[in-house]
């Protein structure tokens, strides 16, 4: 039995941490487990079991901060082409500028096509370009022209399905032929003219476009009515048209009644918008300008 004032083994030993190591480890192996219960012979004494620390690593060896060094030739290129392609842009805005100060003082105005969006055929902003007073007007305008527009086409459905259900060929190619002449005569004989009188406020643009505006309104009339007078009047969707198809062909005189109501509408509003113009045109002096105008030239 071991004495009572035997050491425990399991207490940690004090160590000198100046004493050498090779001599503590000696020490050690000769103290330990001495006169105690657990003490083996024949066991050599353990060696010194620390691992030994790490070499230092060299200086830079995560690269940190590492600089890429740019041959000083190729810096001074590319700050040359830089200079280059900033002397070129402010040259061609230059270019630019004069082009469009010619122009302004020539007279001609550069329009960029934008309209419609998704196939641009011709210059069309009337929110940029047209003063805000007048802007209600210009649209009213746009929508008896994109009227006249459907009104033509529906006018050629009508007349294609009366031409299927037995009527002859003349009113169709007719009917046709009122669509290829009649939208873009429209457009360049009173719509765009009233654009331009809105934006430049020309006198005798606004004249250009009563002239011709008085003629579509005309035209709507004639075709609502359809007077039996061109082919007995089949090739227009009018009243008269309709009542003579629908007493034969049901269907296609349902479509001449449905065209006879989109030529009353589209008379109607350009009635309105005649007006309109009209008191714009007189309530701002641009009739006595005209007549001024007229007076000079002869």
């Amino acid at each position: 039995m071991a004495g009572r004032y035997d050491p425990n083994p399991f207490d940690e030993e004090e160590v000198n941490p100046f004493i050498d190591p090779a001599e503590r480890s000696k020490a050690s192996g000769q103290s330990k487990y001495s006169g105690s219960a657990f003490n083996t012979t024949g066991v050599p004494p353990a060696s010194n079991s620390r691992l030994s620390p790490l070499p230092p690593e060299p200086a830079g060896f995560y690269n940190y901060g590492t600089t890429v060094d740019i041959p000083i030739d190729a810096a001074a290129d590319l700050r040359k082409k830089e200079k280059e392609l900033k002397a070129r842009e402010a040259e061609l805005r230059r270019r630019e500028k004069r082009l469009e100060d010619a122009a302004a003082r020539t007279g001609v105005v550069l329009e960029e096509k934008n309209w419609p969006p998704f196939f641009p055929i011709i210059h069309h902003d009337v929110a940029n370009e047209i003063p805000v007073h007048l802007q209600k007007i210009q649209y009213a305008a746009l929508t008896t022209f994109l009227g006249l527009t459907f009104c033509l086409f529906w006018n050629v459905i009508a007349v294609t399905t009366a031409w299927i259900q037995g009527e002859g060929v003349n009113i169709w190619f007719l009917s046709v032929n009122y669509f290829i002449s009649g939208v873009p005569g429209a457009y360049f004989l009173w719509y765009r003219p009233l654009y331009r009188a809105f934006r430049t406020e020309s006198a005798m643009r606004f004249g250009w476009f009563f002239l011709f505006y008085v003629l579509h309104i005309g035209f709507c009339i004639f075709a609502a009515v359809a007077p039996p007078k061109i082919f007995k009047g089949k090739a227009l969707t009018g009243i008269m048209a309709a009542v003579d198809v629908a007493g034969n062909y049901t269907i296609a005189g349902i479509f001449y009644f449905i065209g006879f109501g989109c030529f009353c509408l589209e008379s109607l509003l350009s009635i309105w918008v005649i007006q309109q113009v009209y008191m714009y045109f007189r309530g701002s002096g641009k009739a006595a300008q005209m007549k001024r105008e007229l007076l000079e030239e002869h």
